[in-house]
């Protein structure tokens, strides 16, 4: 079964990986200490555990205090946190693997617990209607900040630092977390951001934070090594919500990105049906793929057969997984094998310690 598309090896001028199985970057919750830092005994070991991956990509991670907006995730914003994170990339490197940083900043889906009684920072003061995991258990949340113009060029800013801590760290990229209704999604879509001045309005302005934000990370990390994550369907969760506009904004954004030298972008299929919205997009990588010239990495309930065709098909050149890698450390060898897949158990996906973290044995374990 080497045969496989998803076994194939990748190297271009951007990547050179094993093979085309990426670990997705998944929120585990296991920074459970003061200053929320990773370490090599825990972190450390899950990353390397499934450093068989042709790329690892790893959860998302905090740029600073004001981008948090859920318990016990990780930063790269510290001394501290630069130097457990250092422990996490040895690991996957003298295993042989590679792994890239998931550059985070929540905005408005997070709560003012998080922050000493101060409101969360977004695009527009909208309440995206959602709940955040606080220390104290789930919280509505609230109408966030309008971030003024000096909030945008400081978080620009924090960007640009968490990027460069991620390169002391020994990472092997990074990527910017711009999906999934958080502060870079919230700028691109009409419903969050209703502003009137260079940040809202037209597709240009409402594109400009992310594209300050890559090019500030630019000044700190090689181009080809710098990937972008986007889901432009994205409706009715995390508070997003799609218009006439949604798609031609991730037209314009993706399509300007031809003028770059990216890792990858990293796109998601829908995570709702939207086949009944006229204006949206049911097939993200065979839309996206024509428009895009460089290395595009699909995302979204793949299994083997389906992340094999959807390579052998030309749609995508890479492939991440996500729920799978949690229970299968070795899933590039079960694909290889043909092996059975573990089941993962959802009751310990954000639970400290090692339960359900580090504990899914490899197929060889688990036959002995």
């Amino acid at each position: 079964m080497s045969d496989q598309p998803l076994l194939k090896p990748l190297k271009n001028d951007h990547l050179e990986l094993e093979n085309r199985v990426v670990m997705a970057p998944m929120t585990r919750s296991r920074a459970n200490n003061e200053g929320n830092v990773p370490n090599g005994d825990l972190q450390g070991l899950y990353y390397e555990q499934r450093a068989s991956a042709g790329l690892i990509i790893s959860e998302g991670s905090q740029i600073s205090e004001k981008a948090v907006g859920y318990i016990n995730t990780p930063g790269i914003h510290t001394e501290k946190q630069v130097e457990g994170w250092k422990e996490v990339t040895d690991r996957v490197h003298k295993a042989g693997g590679k792994i890239f940083i998931q550059l985070w900043h929540v905005g408005r889906i997070s709560h003012p617990d998080f922050h000493d009684g101060e409101l969360p920072h977004a695009p527009s003061a909208i309440n995206p209607e959602q709940q955040s995991y606080t220390p104290e258990g789930f919280k509505d949340t609230v109408t966030p900040k309008e971030m003024t113009i000096d909030d945008i060029k400081q978080t620009v800013q924090d960007f640009r630092n968490a990027a460069a801590n991620a390169m002391k760290a020994g990472f092997d990229g990074v990527e910017i977390h711009s999906s999934n209704g958080y502060l870079i999604h919230q700028f691109f879509n009409g419903t969050s951001n209703q502003r009137s001045d260079e940040y809202g309005g037209s597709i240009e302005n409402r594109a400009r934070f992310f594209f300050e934000v890559l090019d500030a990370i630019k000044e700190e990390v090689p181009e080809h090594k710098i990937g972008a994550r986007f889901n432009p369907s994205l409706h009715g969760a995390f508070g997003m919500e799609m218009d006439e506009e949604t798609i031609p904004t991730f037209d314009y954004v993706i399509s300007k990105l031809n003028d770059y030298n990216l890792a990858y972008i990293h796109l998601s299929e829908p995570f709702t049906d939207v086949s009944d919205i006229p204006y949206a997009v049911d097939e993200i990588a065979k839309h996206y793929r024509p428009m895009y010239d460089g290395t595009l990495m699909i995302n979204g309930g793949f299994d083997q057969e389906s992340g094999n065709k959807v390579i052998e098909e030309g749609h995508a050149d890479l492939v991440s997984f996500a729920k799978l890698y949690i229970s299968n450390p070795d899933l590039v060898e079960r694909f290889e094998h043909g092996l059975e897949l573990a089941e993962w158990d959802e009751d310990t996906f954000y639970t400290p310690g090692k339960e359900g973290y580090t504990d899914y044995p490899k197929a060889e374990e688990a036959e002995s």
